[in-house]
């Protein structure tokens, strides 16, 4: 039987759970073995095996848990509480857009927005397909420009055929606009045609 093993020891969420799709989706049939270091990840990965419909155990061992997963030639059929794609009722899918009005996610500690906003670019970059169209406002802005923490996130899903267009208002107004780095400046008009078009808009607050 093919063992695969990954370390995803001091990953920060949702990297353990990218890792662990991506080595599964490597074998044909197999298990894919799972350490991790804490009891957020644990469940995150073990969450999204069991809803892939794949056989888990789970194990501590030295302080860290062992997450053992059965890969079939077939995975097995999912619980019938396991999430599931909705389909579009007719005609071909919707664009998918995501408007981001600020550089932080949520509302409270910038820490925790920052960290929450990196795990969400990180978790667009590894979505396949990615988002059609990125569209950043207001502080959004930032995170197209110069010292961006989620940079290489953007340009990923860039080089993957997103469309990401920053406000040229908003990047004149914090004075930024020589520091964009990724995608291109766009105004109100474009934008709000986008907004009001056929795509599925996702406000990122």
């Amino acid at each position: 039987m093919v063992k695969k093993e990954v370390d995803c020891r001091g990953l920060a969420c949702p990297q353990p759970v990218l890792n662990t799709r991506k080595a599964l989706e490597e074998i044909t049939a197999g298990q894919v073995i799972v350490t991790v270091d804490n009891a957020v990840a644990r469940e995150n990965v073990t969450m999204f095996a069991s809803n892939a419909g794949y056989p888990v155990q789970v194990a501590e061992k030295e302080g860290n848990f062992v997450i053992t997963i059965t890969k079939g030639e077939a995975p097995e059929k999912a619980p019938d509480n396991a999430a599931k794609p909705v389909a579009q009722s007719t005609g071909e899918a919707r664009p998918l857009i995501y408007f981001f009005t600020s550089n932080l996610l949520g509302q409270g500690a910038p820490e925790l927005g920052m960290t929450l906003m990196k795990s969400l670019c990180t978790t667009l970059a590894e979505t396949d397909p990615p988002p059609d169209k990125l569209i950043f406002l207001n502080t959004g802005v930032f995170l197209t420009c110069t010292n961006s923490p989620v940079l290489q996130y953007l340009q990923k899903m860039a080089e993957r055929g997103t469309d990401i267009i920053s406000c040229g208002t908003c990047l004149e107004y914090y004075r930024i606009k020589d520091s964009l780095q990724v995608g291109r400046i766009s105004n109100m008009y474009e934008i709000n045609e986008a907004l009001r078009g056929p795509g599925k808009v996702i406000t990122v607050p």
